[in-house]
């Protein structure tokens, strides 16, 4: 079975890549960087050919809405055009929990958007919701950080680490299409700003951490079912606490 991932080199991709080198898979990563560009089409012929599984792992540079919208509109349908014309017999797409339920935030109307296309392709597909990743609460400290103070819902999350996203990625992939969503999550719920306080703390950040029920995620407002997997989500076992606690996670 031969197989490319777009967004190859990036964080997720990067170890999805390798994961499925070390079964023995032949695997291409895809992106910019290797020539493949789903935005303007350069290489993604090439990058298709006699392939049989496509991952889309890629992630828009920019978040801000007319940006988002445009990446994964353009990304997605210049993806599913090169798959057809490819024979690709398996289309598999990294999502995040939540986003039917996130409307509100021109991102994850976006991200919808990419969704849609995906179903609506013909191409048996899989699509893989994800709750956040530990390696994104930097993130979402930043976006929620005005004038050093760090305005978070008490919402309930639960954040899964990268590599769990892994190992759920390499399964779906090596197996047949699902043809409908799955979720993935971590091993266990923490409100939102408690897990802003356990960041913050590490990474010494000054900033004082304010509880707010109104503030808003990317623009979306939330409340404990709104970034939580359903009950059939497969959970991963690599806790916050124990993640965040390895030095190498610290930068």
């Amino acid at each position: 079975m031969k197989i490319t991932v777009i967004g190859g080199t990036g964080l997720i991709g990067s170890k999805l890549v390798n994961s499925l080198k070390n079964l023995g898979y032949e695997v291409l990563a895809a992106s910019p960087n290797s020539g493949v560009n789903t935005i303007t089409g350069e290489g993604l012929d090439q990058a298709l050919e006699n392939v049989d599984v496509v991952v889309d792992v890629a992630n828009s540079p920019s978040f801000a809405d007319d940006d988002v919208m445009k990446f994964f509109k353009t990304s997605g349908a210049n993806l599913i055009a090169a798959e057809k014309n490819a024979g690709v017999k398996h289309h598999i797409a990294l999502s995040v929990v939540g986003t039917d339920r996130l409307q509100e935030s021109g991102y994850f109307r976006a991200k919808q958007v990419q969704e849609d296309l995906i179903k609506e392709s013909g191409i048996p597909y899989t699509i893989v919701h994800s709750t956040q990743f530990f390696e994104f609460v930097g993130g979402i400290v930043h976006s929620s950080t005005v004038d050093h103070k760090i305005l978070v819902s008490p919402a309930l999350i639960q954040p899964i680490a990268s590599d769990d996203v892994v190992k759920s990625m390499t399964e779906v992939t090596i197996n047949p299409p699902k043809n409908n969503t799955i979720e993935i999550g971590g091993p266990e719920k923490i409100k939102l700003d408690d897990l802003v306080r356990k960041y913050t703390s590490v990474m010494k950040n000054q900033d004082e951490v304010v509880t707010n029920p109104e503030a808003t995620y990317f623009g979306a407002p939330l409340n404990d079912s709104t970034l939580v997997p359903n009950n059939d989500a497969k959970l991963g076992s690599i806790r916050y606490d124990e993640w965040i606690s390895d030095p190498a996670n610290q930068r």
